[in-house]
């Protein structure tokens, strides 16, 4: 078997790109490579890292349903971190930006940091042991 390759990209459905555009350049901390309509949807991608994190806005989206990482698909997409202290800065840097977060979660595999995007979209930032 092949090396298994590295995550290139991550696509998030999103309601709003006017409000989560400017939500995720906070957060990224730099502007989109790529804002696109394709026609059946409307995408503003990121570079962060070495993987692109792009936004999608569909046209015939279906707003009444809220996001629920309790139904099959999606549980949280999470951002890697070297070391805990790393965590601590991404932690100051989610309160600078008025984001709620659920503080740095402690346990025998990792440490996290879990927050929420204007969706309810879970995003976390991650830390192995030690």
């Amino acid at each position: 078997m092949p090396d298994f390759p590295a995550i290139q990209h991550v696509a998030l459905t999103v309601s709003d790109l006017e409000r989560s555009v400017p939500w995720y350049r906070g957060l990224f901390g730099g502007d989109p490579v790529l804002d696109e309509d394709t026609g059946p949807f409307r995408h503003v991608v990121f570079l962060v890292g070495g993987t692109l994190v792009g936004l999608h806005q569909f046209s015939d989206a279906d707003p009444g349903t809220d996001f629920d990482e309790h139904r099959l698909g999606l549980d949280h997409l999470a951002f890697g971190c070297a070391t805990r202290a790393e965590l601590e800065t991404w932690q100051a840097h989610l309160e600078s930006l008025g984001i709620a977060h659920g503080g740095i979660i402690d346990a025998s595999y990792g440490s996290g940091l879990s927050f929420r995007d204007p969706d309810n979209l879970p995003l976390e930032f991650f830390a192995p042991p030690g």
